[in-house]
């Protein structure tokens, strides 16, 4: 099958020398398997993968193929009047699939508000909205490795799409068969039937203005934000311009740019892994900082949608936080700051994803608020933010995930690193002029709500016998694993896939309200837990753990512990 389908790209007049060139090229049957043996995946995320020629990898082919799906969707769904906004970051080809995108949405008949240049994911979310669209579609893979882009839809609530439209999406892209089924027209004739619209600063400033009316303690920012001493990494991504307009505009006038990562670059010359989470991507932060001796150090990855947080400790050594750790500091900050002001709403709610920390419902709860849970992905925390300005039973205050995500407000429905580097420095502010370093803060409450340490490890499973793995796996896990954990007991069980969460000490069984996925949950008597789920845009499975210590090295030990123990049972899985 897969040689049937190398062979037709080699031999269509639909496809480009240069492209059959690479083809030609490729000297491991192996290689050619892989690219060949099935479509690039569409997910409720979009499309994701390797740059390169072929069905399972990201080109103008793959990309026109799915936005020919979407336009044949949308035409369906809207008839008339319809238009779609676009946004890319700074990945290689991130523009040009943009475009690629934009003119099969023109060929269809269907207007297009593109950004002039790269822009964060989450303004693409804002302009949706802001500009009345149908849909919007951003390329880019995130904090993925350079050789990676992707192609993220959005629906007109200004959300990342989710399972059921994904699901008519994705039948729509099948349906495109054949590559000739694929339309396209000229940029200039674009242009010229007004199908092609170019924006930039009007949304812009109406984005800023919104970010910065977020703000909480806006009094303390007028008199301090000057006395606050900030380093910047963009980490070679679409956050450079926006970030600091918005904090210069605040008044935050000591911000530090590592210039080594300032410029956009897709080949992330500094940083092999452009991620947040990773600590050796604030090594040149670190050494600015023996010279500035920054309040604060944040990072942004290539899309601007996740931010990573380094504090300078007691000691006066820098220590990175983790996802988690930013996400229960800055919930406590909102809730606190907005209750000491009597304008913390009688309905509000913070929602989270089922693999972040419990920490935020043990402060949440303490100041009289919700928390909502739901699947991986804020795709579905801006669903909830949907829902409840549909039913006006709950106002939404703050959302996060432990994968460094995190919104407030509602003109935007993803997580958003411009709203919270704005935050985040009010929030290290406040505390600057209680005396207090942001490391204090977290150790407070720690020593007030518990001891919680959380970890994610991701196994890498390529190809074919990877997924066959990642599915051995969740099979044994499913089916197979007994009901103890090196003799902790497991007390509940939860599967996703089946909506069923299982009491396994009453042998009780209730239904879940959440969407299927394919995602597993242990809950264990010492009140840890891990849930293990295959990765909907890597080849990898992911392990999230969770403990709760006596104190910061008791729940570090034990981490190391859990993770261990599940390894094992991983193995075990995969040699039963």
């Amino acid at each position: 099958m897969y040689k049937e389908r190398y062979e037709e790209w080699l031999n269509s007049d639909l496809i480009d020398e240069k492209a059959k060139l690479e083809l030609k090229g490729i000297k491991d049957e192996k290689e050619i398997e892989d690219r060949f043996y099935k479509d690039l995946e569409f997910g409720t995320g979009g499309l994701r993968g390797v740059m390169a020629i072929g069905t399972n990898r990201m080109n103008i082919y793959t990309v026109r193929k799915a936005t020919q799906g979407l336009s044949n969707y949308l035409i369906n769904k809207y008839n008339e009047d319809i238009s779609v906004c676009i946004g890319y970051d700074s990945r290689l080809n991130s523009e040009t699939f943009a475009k690629e995108a934009a003119l099969n949405l023109c060929a269809n008949g269907i207007k297009v508000n593109l950004f002039e240049s790269l822009r964060p994911t989450p303004m693409l979310s804002y302009a949706v909205r802001e500009l009345k669209s149908k849909a919007g579609i951003v390329i880019t893979a995130s904090h993925n490795p350079k050789e990676y882009n992707g192609y993220k839809v959005y629906g007109e609530d200004g959300g990342q799409i989710t399972d059921v439209p994904a699901k008519e999406i994705f039948k729509y892209i099948e349906a495109v068969d054949d590559l000739s089924k694929v339309k396209t027209i000229d940029i200039h004739e674009a242009k010229n039937k007004k199908l092609l619209n170019i924006i930039g600063e009007e949304v812009d400033k109406t984005y800023i203005d919104k970010v910065k009316k977020l703000c909480i303690r806006k009094e303390l920012i007028r008199d301090m934000a000057d006395k606050l001493k900030i380093i910047y990494t963009p980490l070679h991504g679409s956050g450079n311009i926006p970030v600091r307009r918005v904090l210069k505009e605040l008044g935050y006038n000591n911000v530090h740019v590592v210039p080594e990562q300032e410029k956009p670059d897709g080949n992330f010359p500094t940083a092999h892994y452009p991620n947040p989470e990773d600590p050796k991507v604030f090594n040149i932060a670190l050494e600015m900082a023996k010279d500035i001796k920054p309040d604060i150090i944040f990072g942004t990855d290539p899309d601007c949608d996740r931010i990573g947080v380094v504090v300078k400790k007691a000691d006066g050594k820098y220590s990175v936080l983790t996802g988690n750790e930013t996400g229960i500091l800055l919930t406590h900050y909102i809730l606190s700051s907005l209750d000491e002001m009597k304008i913390l709403p009688k309905n509000a709610a913070i929602v989270k994803t089922i693999v972040t920390t419990e920490a935020a419902e043990k402060i949440a709860e303490s100041y009289g608020v919700e928390v909502v849970n739901v699947l991986t992905g804020f795709k579905y925390i801006g669903e909830k933010i949907k829902e409840f300005n549909s039913k006006g039973d709950k106002k939404f205050v703050f959302g996060f995930e432990e994968s460094y995500g995190y919104l407030s407000g509602d003109f935007v429905r993803d997580k958003d690193a411009v709203i919270a580097s704005a935050l985040i420095c009010e929030m290290v502010l406040y505390y600057k002029s209680k005396g207090m370093t942001l490391y204090d803060a977290l150790i407070k409450l720690y020593e007030k709500y518990g001891f919680y340490k959380e970890k994610l490890v991701a196994i890498e499973l390529k190809g074919i016998e990877g997924r066959e793995k990642i599915e051995k796996i969740m099979q044994y896990l499913r089916h197979s694993m007994k009901d103890n954990l090196d003799n902790v007991k497991i007390v509940k069980k939860i599967d996703y896939k089946l909506g069923v969460e299982k009491d396994l000490i009453g042998i009780k069984e209730k239904t879940i309200d959440l969407p299927k996925s394919n995602v597993l949950k242990f809950i264990l008597e010492d009140k840890s837990w891990f849930v293990v789920r295959p990765s909907g845009t890597e080849p990898k499975i992911k392990i999230y753990l969770s403990v709760i210590g006596d104190n910061l090295d008791d729940s570090k030990k034990r981490i190391e512990i859990l993770q261990k123990k599940i390894e094992k049972v991983l193995n075990d899985a995969c040699n039963c």
